[in-house]
């Protein structure tokens, strides 16, 4: 089973950034594709960004510019670099991970902007 751990979740105030790391029990090189993803309260789970094996990276419109998706591959590690937070980024935050149409989640960590 695979096991999605992250960390780098927080409180910070509007303008600010944060880090999200995922360190997934197996090789980031298994997957097809590694991303993040967020769920606003009342809202649905959207894609935030995601990176490919090959390395392509796709943002969501409303992330384009301020957020960034990367991996270190001596860490097997993926981040999200989250820049000039706004309040309508507060959400939880997933990592993914996609093996053949098998989809695996980490347990998710909150990010929460406000003043």
């Amino acid at each position: 089973q695979v096991q999605l751990v992250e960390s780098g979740g927080g409180l910070v105030q509007p303008g600010e950034s944060l880090r999200l790391s995922c360190a997934p029990s197996k090789s980031i090189f298994s997957f097809n594709t590694m991303g993040w993803y967020r769920q606003a309260p009342g809202k649905g789970r959207e894609l935030v960004a995601a990176i490919t094996i090959g390395g392509t990276m796709n943002y969501a419109d409303s992330v384009k510019g301020r957020f960034t998706i990367s991996r270190d591959n001596a860490k097997n590690t993926v981040f999200l670099q989250m820049n000039s937070l706004k309040p309508e980024d507060t959400a939880v935050y997933y990592c993914n991970a996609n093996q053949r149409a098998i989809n695996y989640w980490g347990q998710g960590t909150q990010v929460t902007v406000s003043s």
